[in-house]
């Protein structure tokens, strides 16, 4: 499963970098493969362990703020893994060249 998420405190100014760096560590606790995204940050694993690792990052967010978003889409296939690489390179093969990262 990937799962792509974004947790949002509100009321706390426009710069959300230091609650974006808090769900890195929990993420990177997890040791599951991850890619921070300019919007969000994308995880990979089974169900239960990307929706802890998200639940740990809204949590650790709700304890800086009193009140925040979250925001999940999930793609969950149960058939294929190392889905954080593959969609991308499926899209170069297309493209017949690297996209920009």
């Amino acid at each position: 499963m990937l799962a792509e998420f974004s947790v949002v405190p509100l009321g706390k100014g426009e710069s959300v970098s230091q609650y974006v760096a808090e769900c890195i560590k929990i993420v990177e606790a997890s040791g599951l493969p991850y890619r921070l995204c300019p919007m969000g940050t994308v995880v990979e694993g089974d169900y239960d362990a990307v929706m802890s690792v998200v639940r740990g990052c809204h949590m650790r967010v709700m304890g800086m703020a009193s009140r925040v978003i979250t925001t999940v889409k999930l793609d969950d296939r149960r058939d294929v893994t190392g889905m954080i690489d593959r969609k991308i390179q499926s899209v170069e093969e297309k493209l017949g060249k690297e996209v920009k990262k």
